[in-house]
């Protein structure tokens, strides 16, 4: 036997090493089948097989080999392909010495290392892949000693810098994957010179600057020329078959250059930071355009309507403009993918009720002002994502669109219009369905079982959720909240193993919490706020490990603090707000309890006895002071979100920021001192004491709280001055202390300017600004001296101080890290409610 072809077969277990007894053979395939290879049985193929020249293991699991057994391969060897085999450890350069090797795939090994030989022999050597590895190159060798390579493979290595140029030794390259690296700077765009080139990727690195443009000589050949470097590039690339630059940094202008290319087919600029209007398309050959993500503008051009191989077209997230006539796209019956999604576009679907697209797979048109399903996707039977999210469709969902892709349709997302009616699902695979944000009615609908996200928030859902629920194993995100939902939580909810995130707050929901959570849980978010719960807190959380939020405000639970949550190790959100917990917190049980809270609200419920200074001093969280880099808690399809009280203001944030640090104990029984412990937590935004029974004087320790944004000790009985040491919190931006017994003159200074009565009414032995009761000094022996300073001071009176300090983020700071990352500011906040102190807002959520 010279030739054995096993592969994509269905035998599995480990390759018998009576394998390498066929001598003779040639070439060996048992790639893509779930067989296992160990080194003693790679061994034998290697040191017996000396006749083979082509072996290809991609998809074999090698995992327990030990790479230096392939040294001393078969000197006949062109054709070694190693591909994902989960190879582990220092790949040897010997690999690369069989002088008739000629293409080598070590590609997706994650953990191989090495090195790329640094010989000085020429080697015949024509496609190299290394792509997800982590093994050096020496980019002046590579390029001396390789000169054969066609196709060279190099994404996702890790490699940084901006030493590409040497690349242009290789003159037989036609296939050239750089991207996922580290590179940055300008694109050597002399690559373009090399004549054989047809496919250049170099998307997902740091690379800025503008694209060359056209140039004419005085004989009117045309040259690319690039202006930021004053040297020409060279001629126009008609080679090219596919570009894909994707996120990148790429400014300026797209030049027009590329539309006239002849063989182009792809071409991938998404994810940059381009500008100007698109061009017309004088190649008919492209089969995808992706210019998704940048900042072009003006309309769609008249061009891209007759691309008649056109499969996939991504224009979203820009500011194009105009009125799209839809029966324009009715020529390109290639299309796959259509992304319109994200601009200023008007669509009309007039005239479209003829026309089919049977191979669209996908369309989104989310955020193009819409207001009425598109009526042509009755025709399209194999269509597998639809996204019309952020429109204005006001309708019920229509009978026909239930039919649309009722074996294919996998992701559906219609949220955020006005639907109205009640839904019956008949999708059979749906994975993704979300329909939050509508007006829908009745009872709840119920995905098929293959869905692992299912949102259906906001809406005017009533009644129970139906048993057939516990059929959706597979669900990682359930969200049902801000509806009508009422009756128990079915207990078999804490039985989904791959469940991350539960929401199910602002319903009526009643009985107890479900006392399921199964072990090895991955349960990341559990929010039941706002619902008429009783009880205790279920034991079964302990199982819940990778916990990060645990949100049971506003309930009726009856409990004792639950110090067992103290030693959950991810836990960095802690709501018990409005509940009936009572009694005293007591002292920690572990070493290092609570290690990663950063929001700790225990405000009105019966807590009593002296505050908890032993878990004050283990909250490493908010010890630590943490580089504010911007990060929100959550994951691919959710953010977190959470209620918090923001200076006597209930804020919904819908985003979460990892540093973002408060305590609130308020309306509790708590007395005795407030313990000098407190100003170890540096990262403390937030520090809400009032409405207990306090006594003893503000800890002058309290200056050291250099990021506290709010402090509120009001409704409490302390006594003593108030800490000069205070006017040390320059990003102060509210405080109160009134209804307390302080005395003696306030601060004055830097965030003490800006400060209203209010903040220290209720304290009759206070004086000076802004209250009108001024300090007089007590009086002494005086000396002759003394006796003309206080001639002086009976003149003295307060001016008053209007201007807030400069460094200072006075009642809007917080609010900033919620929604500013996306530069808009209008209409981040709604009141919805009010409580006994403050007002209740909601920061709405900007489009994206």
């Amino acid at each position: 036997m010279t030739h054995l072809d096993l592969s994509d077969s269905n035998f599995s277990g480990p390759i018998p090493s009576e394998i390498s007894h066929l001598s003779n053979l040639v070439s060996l395939n048992l790639s893509q089948a779930p067989v296992t290879l160990d080194t003693l049985s790679l061994n034998r193929i290697v040191q017996n097989l000396t006749n083979l020249r082509e072996l290809d293991l991609a998809a074999v699991d090698m995992s327990s080999v030990v790479p230096d057994s392939f040294n001393n391969l078969s000197s006949s060897l062109t054709t070694l392909i190693l591909f994902h085999c989960h190879l582990q450890g220092k790949f040897p350069e010997s690999i690369f010495h069989p002088p008739n090797l000629r293409q080598v795939d070590l590609g997706s090994n994650y953990n191989l290392t090495g090195y790329f030989p640094k010989s000085n022999w020429s080697s015949p050597l024509e496609s190299l892949d290394l792509s997800h590895t982590r093994i050096s190159i020496d980019w002046h060798h590579l390029t001396r000693n390789f000169k054969s390579l066609r196709y060279l493979f190099l994404r996702n290595c890790t490699f940084v810098g901006s030493y590409l140029a040497s690349l242009g030794n290789l003159t037989q390259i036609m296939m050239l994957d750089l991207s996922y690296n580290g590179f940055g700077g300008h694109i050597p765009w002399s690559l373009l010179n090399l004549e054989r080139l047809k496919d250049l990727d170099l998307s997902g690195n740091n690379f800025v600057g503008q694209f060359p443009e056209v140039v004419h000589n005085s004989t009117g050949i045309s040259s690319l020329y690039e202006f930021s470097k004053r040297q020409l590039v060279g001629p126009i690339p008609r080679h090219l078959t596919k570009l894909t630059l994707y996120d990148n940094s790429l400014n300026g202008t797209l030049p027009s250059w590329l539309g006239s290319l002849p063989s182009l087919e792809e071409l991938d600029l998404g994810r940059n930071q381009l500008s100007g209007n698109i061009f017309e398309f004088q190649t008919l050959s492209l089969s995808r355009l992706d210019l998704s993500y940048n900042k072009l503008h003006g309309l769609i051009p008249r061009s891209i309507y007759e691309l008649l191989n056109l499969g996939w077209l991504d224009l979203s997230s820009n500011y194009l403009s105009g009125t799209v006539e839809f029966e324009k796209f009715s020529k390109l019956q290639s299309l796959v993918r259509l992304n319109l999604s994200s601009n200023h576009l008007s669509l009309s679907f007039n005239d479209l009720s003829n026309n089919t697209w049977l191979e669209l797979r996908t369309l989104d048109l989310s955020f193009c002002n819409i207001s009425e399903f598109p009526y042509f996707l009755r025709a399209s039977p194999n269509l597998e994502a639809l996204y019309l999210s952020h429109n204005r469709i006001q309708a019920n969902l229509p009978k026909w669109l239930l039919d649309v892709g009722k074996e294919s349709l996998t992701y559906l997302d219609l949220s955020h219009n006005f639907l109205t009616g009640t839904v019956e699902l008949q999708w059979k695979n749906l994975q993704y369905l979300d329909l939050r944000n509508n007006s829908l009615q009745g009872k709840l609908p119920i995905p098929p079982p293959s869905t692992f996200y299912f949102t259906i928030s906001n809406n005017q859902l009533i009644g129970e959720i139906p048993p057939i629920i516990c059929s959706l194993s597979f669900l990682e995100i359930l969200d049902l909240s801000y509806n009508r939902l009422s009756g128990k939580i079915p207990q078999c909810i804490g039985n989904f193993s791959r469940l991350s995130v539960l929401d199910l707050r602002k319903n009526k929901f009643d009985g107890i919490i479900p006392n399921t959570f199964s072990t090895r849980n991955i349960l990341r978010n559990l929010n039941l706020n706002g619902n008429q719960l009783e009880g205790p807190l279920p034991l079964s959380l302990l199982t819940c490990r990778e916990l990060e939020i645990l949100d049971v405000a506003k309930n009726k639970i009856h409990n004792t603090f639950p110090n067992w949550l103290e030693s959950h190790p991810k836990l960095q959100v802690l709501m018990l707000r409005s509940n009936k917990f009572h009694g005293g917190i007591g002292n920690p049980k572990t070493r290092f309890p609570f290690q990663n809270l950063c929001i700790m609200d225990l405000s009105n419920n019966q807590f009593s006895g002296l505050l908890p200074t032993k878990y004050f001093e283990h909250l490493t969280a908010m010890i630590n002071l943490q580089k504010q880099e911007l990060k929100y808690m959550g994951e691919q399809y959710c953010e977190d979100t959470v209620v918090v009280a923001i200076k006597g203001i209930e804020i919904e944030m819908l985003k979460i920021q990892t540093f973002f640090t408060t305590i609130d104990f308020s309306n509790n029984g708590f007395s005795g001192e407030i313990p000098n412990v407190i100003s170890k937590l540096k990262s403390l935004k937030g520090l809400n004491f009032s409405h207990n029974e306090l006594t003893g004087t503000i800890p002058h320790s309290f200056g050291d709280l250099s990021n506290l944004e709010w402090l509120d000790l009001s409704s409490n009985a302390l006594v003593g001055e108030i800490p000069k040491q205070l006017t040390n919190l320059t990003s102060l931006g509210k405080f109160n202390v009134s209804k307390n017994q302080l005395v003696g003159p306030i601060p004055t200074g830097k965030q003490f300017n800006t400060f209203e009565n209010s903040s220290y009414s209720g304290n009759i032995g206070l004086c000076g600004f802004p209250l009108a009761k001024t300090c007089v000094p007590h009086p002494s022996p005086p000396s002759l001296q003394q006796e003309d300073d206080l001639d002086n001071v009976k003149g003295f009176d307060w001016k008053v101080v209007l201007m807030g300090y400069a460094s200072g983020l006075v009642i809007g700071i917080s609010v900033g890290y919620l929604v500013l990352s996306n530069g808009r500011s209008n209409g981040l906040m709604k009141v919805i409610g009010k409580t006994r102190w403050g007002k209740i807002v909601k920061i709405t959520h900007p489009a994206a």
